[in-house]
């Protein structure tokens, strides 16, 4: 929305998933995207994803594509590098602040032990992450965005492609914890016996 009201950017939000997303593309509508696309087909792995979202990309020509750095469902951190590469676009993930002058980027990332600040230029993806946004500057859809978000469009497209690049072969949830044994603090003789012949720590 800064890049739409600042420099008069179109936004459009894309995702890939089934009629139960709509409601989140709507709501990305509401607080001042253009226009919505849905490609419709589940997303069953983050090639997959990469993939029908190049082809949107390829298609109307977009400067900036900003992604989240993974998602909370399958956290693969893969989809926006995978999508930069197909659609020959440079990267910045774990983007925490990003300018733009023309055709011109300047962003910064977090890296291990601090932030890098990189330039670089247009067409761009970004794996952005908590920090692109502060809090402050968070929107939330009021009434008029709303009435509004109904009449603009949202496309659904067909998928391009059904390939995908891994299989899930089994799930299954963590071992659940064991029972917990409490020792009295003064008993100090019990928790050395306890660590040495039932846990095998020392």
């Amino acid at each position: 929305m800064w890049f739409k009201e600042k420099q008069g950017a179109s936004v459009d939000v894309v995702n890939v998933g089934g009629p139960e997303t709509e409601p989140t593309l709507r709501k990305a509508l509401a607080i001042g995207a253009d226009s919505a696309i849905r490609v419709n087909t589940a997303a069953k792995d983050g090639f997959q994803v990469a993939k029908e979202l190049a082809k949107v990309v390829k298609d109307g020509g977009y400067d900036l594509v900003i992604a989240g750095r993974e998602s909370i469902d399958y956290n693969g951190a893969m989809v926006p590098g995978m999508l930069a590469e197909l659609t020959d676009a440079n990267f910045v993930t774990n983007c925490i602040s990003l300018d733009l002058e023309g055709t011109n980027a300047t962003a910064i990332r977090e890296i291990d032990g601090g932030k890098e600040t990189v330039t670089t230029s247009l067409p761009l993806v970004i794996g952005g992450q908590k920090g692109l946004v502060e809090e402050s500057d968070l929107r939330i859809p009021n009434m008029r965005g709303i009435m509004m978000a109904r009449k603009k469009p949202l496309t659904v497209l067909e998928p391009a492609t059904a390939e995908t690049e891994t299989t899930s072969i089994k799930f299954e949830k963590p071992a659940p914890k064991g029972a917990v044994t409490l020792v009295d603090p003064g008993n100090l003789d019990e928790l050395v016996n306890l660590l040495h012949n039932e846990a095998k720590v020392i």
